[in-house]
This record gives structure tokens, sequence and C-alpha cells, in this order.
């Protein structure tokens, strides 16, 4: 016999604050909790779970078992050994076996009964924890974060955030998946994650999903360590006007690719786009290669060879903002 329980937390909010000049979220709020308790037996979904008196029928069965005198087992449940005798036989009845031998002087449990005494008794601990589990997910003390990243530079705050929060909670269980900018939001959308640190491409038109602003993220143009431009400090957009461009696949992050047609077209030009990649470290390859160009925001700067040159582009508006929603 067994006792499945499922709790799923369903986190839509989380508390950024400044603490130790860091962004930490220490006050995790839970918003919503859709709790599913499912019987898998067959056998399991005949026994009643509330009994008269309050007492689940598997609890007076064990009082029973135990005392093996009925009014011993009333007593000791503070119930009226009538209501005992009409559960018992309401469970026997309702299983098609008897779990008793019963005479004028003595009470025996039958090999079924015996059998179903350890099943009983795993009954009533299962719920009883599953009641308390409730209790604990309720209060935000148990459950899972799912936190999906971007390649951001998280790393110089984020274990000092989760060692403080777990310390506060310790049995909330944190999952960390990294993702790009456009699995990140479709992940936020379907709610498989519950936090996320991602760049702001297009989560001002999700509806019901917040975010709050961590920092600036520059953009900047990656070239091969031979191109003609790679000794640069710093370099125009519009100087790149003529030169072959690798890009990540639309598919892959909508926004991003769209945000980078857009600078390009506001300083008089449409991109040459020789190849496309469904994975940054692979458009990074391409440049490494001599292929093409590319111009991303820094937050890539994680999948650079010491062959590539990233550097800095003139001028306001080649910014993302880095945020946590």
């Amino acid at each position: 016999m067994s006792l499945s329980i499922m709790v799923h937390l369903d986190t839509r909010r989380a508390e950024i604050s400044d603490r130790y000049s860091v962004i930490s979220f220490p006050y995790y709020e839970l918003t919503q909790m859709r709790l599913c308790v499912i019987i898998k037996q067959s056998f399991l979904s005949k026994i009643d779970t509330g009994g008269k008196d309050g007492h689940p029928s598997a609890s007076l069965f064990i009082a029973v078992a135990e005392h093996l005198n009925f009014s011993e087992a009333a007593r000791s449940l503070f119930v009226a050994q009538p209501a005992i005798s009409q559960q018992i036989a309401y469970l026997e009845k309702k299983l098609g076996v008897k779990l008793f031998i019963r005479s004028k002087h003595s009470v025996e449990l039958t090999l079924v009964g015996t059998l179903f005494l350890k099943d009983a008794r795993e009954i009533v601990q299962r719920l009883e924890e599953s009641v308390e589990n409730v209790r604990l997910a309720e209060e935000g003390r148990i459950g899972t974060i799912r936190i999906g990243l971007l390649s951001v530079s998280v790393r110089s705050f984020l274990p000092l955030v989760v060692r403080s929060f777990r310390k506060k909670y310790p049995n909330i269980h944190i999952h960390f998946a990294f993702y790009n900018v456009g699995e990140i939001n479709k992940k936020l959308e379907r709610d498989e994650i519950d936090l996320a640190f991602t760049l702001s491409h297009g989560l001002g038109s999700m509806k019901g999903i917040a975010y709050q602003k961590l920092w600036a993220q520059p953009y900047c143009a990656i070239l091969p360590h031979d191109h003609r431009l790679a000794a640069s400090t710093s370099l125009r957009l519009e100087q790149l006007s003529t030169e072959p461009f690798v890009m990540l696949d639309r598919s892959q992050s909508p926004q991003g690719y769209d945000h980078i047609l857009t600078l390009c077209a506001k300083h008089g030009f449409s991109p040459d786009i020789v190849s496309h990649a469904s994975r940054i470290d692979a458009v990074m390859l391409m440049v490494d290669a001599g292929i093409g160009i590319t111009v991303q925001s820094k937050h890539v700067q994680m999948y650079a060879t010491p062959s590539l040159r990233l550097i800095d582009l003139e001028g306001d508006g080649y910014e993302a903002d880095v945020v946590a929603c």
C-alpha cells in the first residue's frame, strides 16, 4: 500500500533587496500553493480517512488491533465503544474481508487483519506527515525554488545570496539551470521556473511578470584577434557596416536578435548576416574561425577564448538591463 503526496509550490514573486552590498532575496514569499493528494491503490481508496468523532477508520482499526479489546480502544481514543464497533464493521464491509475474530471474551486479528495492520500504520503515518508538510509549505519553509539563469555575471553575488537564504530556510531546495533569453521568457510564461536572472528583452510585453533591474549590461563588438579593428579600444557601430555578421538564431532570442538589428538600423545600415547558430558558444566559435563578427551583450564573455576581442561600442543606447524576475 502506498500514499503518493505531491506538493507543488507555484511561485510568482520573490522580494529582491539590497543586503551586504549585494542583491539578495532573503524574504522569499510564497504566493500560491497547489496541494494535490493522490491515492494510487484502489484498495486504499476504500478506506475512509474521516470516521465518526473525527478519527480516521485506519486509526480506529489500529487502536483495536493494538488493544485487542474494543472497550479499551474506545477509552484510549476518548470515543464511545459503539462508534468504534460501527466503524470497524463498516470498514470490513467496504474491504470485503474480516479483520477480527470476535467472541464474548476475546478479540483476535485474522491473518488478513495482521497483514493490514502494517499497511494501516503506514497510512496513518503518511497522512500525519502530509499534514505537517502542508503546514510547513504554507509557511514557506519547505518546497523547491527553480531558478533560471542567463550567463550573466551572477557569480559575484548569487552564492552569497543562496548561502544566506539556506541558513534561514534549510528545507527549501534550490535548483539552477542555464538558458538563453528566449528560453527563460518561455519558462516564465509557462510557470516552469520561479525566479530568473536574465536580460530585460521582451519582459515588458509579458503579462503577469514583474522584474527589477539589477544593473546595465553593455553591448560590445566581438572580433577575431587578427581582425583589422581588433586593436581598437572602442568602436562606432557604423564602422562594422561592411563586415559579415554571424548571429544567434532568432528563434533562440527573438527580442535580442531584433534589438541588434534595430541598433544597426539606427546607425544607417542592415548587417550582412552570413551565418546563424543555435547556441551562443557556436556563434563565438564562428567568430574565432574568421567567418564573421558579431555584436552581443557582454554577458557572453564567459564563452570567449583568449583569441577573441570584445570591444566596447561608443555612444549611448548600447546596453541591456540585467534583471531579476
